[in-house]
């Protein structure tokens, strides 16, 4: 099979298709980001790269089976300011239809954000198909919801294997809910965990949901404050370019132990807030490559904002598997 990625990133649709067990023969990428390019050809050195989607028309390829991208983004999200198509990055998914158009895949897929219904249709309109809502909450810990648009048939929802933030953490033992003080968003004087637990029993059992537990005494927006228990989910990964937007979860603090916060050993004021009994920590780069089911230090070899970066750009390995494994592959 022959595969074209835009906007390939770190080439999260190469890992979907190992994991789906999809013999690939060729696999040609189109990034501009030299970090992302950096990662994809430490991992699959085989990758052509063929730089800048603008540049599509120059591209000598053979038959394409499936093209596969997920186009920026910033336009659409319903937590951006909506510029839609005005907005220069989201123009470029006129790219990824001139390229269907162009080359002719037998498969395509396209993922972006939740957005208006008006911008929606609009992608639906030109690609001939209407989008699935999957929220990767159902294959992951991270809340996560996006449409997927594609001509692959009998697409389904993932059946639900209730991964939670405390399954992915580096180091289970901060994370003893039974000695933990969390503080409920809504409180100021401060509760216990078991209190907490009693309070919330609901969303504690089988819930999809972030479960914001406090507040982390930092400046800027309430956003970033945000402090969530380990039993629920992550919010969904940004690119967290600085400012303390990575997640954060609440913990142990116990001296005794090194605890890995932004990726480096600290008990700093920036990875640690002790005030109303509340502890808290940054997750890692390796826990978020294991929201986004990528495999254990898959993009170690560049800074940890890069590595923050692509994550939160990329996809949901587990989940763009699932949704390729029904495609017959060319014999």
């Amino acid at each position: 099979m022959n595969v074209l990625a835009l906007f390939d990133g770190m080439s999260c649709g190469r890992l979907a298709l190992d994991r789906a067990g999809i013999k690939i023969d060729k696999y040609y990428a189109s990034e501009i980001d030299k970090y992302a390019i950096q990662v994809t050809q430490k991992n699959y050195p085989d990758t052509i790269q063929l730089g800048d989607i603008k540049n599509w028309n120059n591209w000598k390829l053979p038959k394409i089976d499936l093209i596969l991208g997920g186009s920026p983004c910033q336009g659409f999200s319903m937590a951006g300011q909506h510029l839609n198509f005005e907005d220069e990055r989201s123009k470029l998914f006129f790219e990824f239809v001139k390229c269907i158009k162009h080359f002719k895949p037998r498969y395509f897929l396209l993922e972006n954000v939740k957005m208006k219904k008006e911008f929606q249709d609009i992608i639906s309109d030109l690609l001939g198909v209407q989008p699935i809502e999957i929220n990767s909450a159902l294959l992951s810990a991270q809340s996560r919801k996006r449409l997927y648009w594609t001509n692959i048939p009998d697409v389904t929802q993932p059946k639900d294997k209730n991964i939670y933030l405390k399954d992915i953490l580096e180091d289970d033992s901060i994370t003893d809910r039974d000695k933990s003080y969390c503080i409920d968003a809504n409180y100021h004087k401060g509760a216990n965990y078991e209190q907490y637990k009693n309070k919330h029993r609901r969303q504690l059992v089988g819930t999809n949901r972030c479960i914001q537990v406090g507040e982390a005494n930092l400046r800027g927006h309430d956003s970033i404050k945000r402090v969530y228990s380990p039993e629920g989910k992550s919010p969904c990964l940004t690119t967290m370019g600085g400012g303390h937007r990575e997640p954060k979860v609440s913990v142990i603090r116990d001296k005794s132990k090194s605890i890995r916060a932004g990726g480096r050993l600290s008990y700093d004021r920036h990875e640690w807030d002790s005030a109303d009994e509340l502890h808290w920590r940054k997750l890692t780069p390796l826990e978020c490559e294991r929201l986004q089911t990528v495999p254990d230090n898959y993009t170690e070899g560049v800074s940890n904002t890069q590595r923050y970066k692509m994550l939160g750009n990329g996809w949901t390995v587990d989940v763009i598997a699932h949704i390729i494994q029904s495609m017959e592959t060319p014999q």
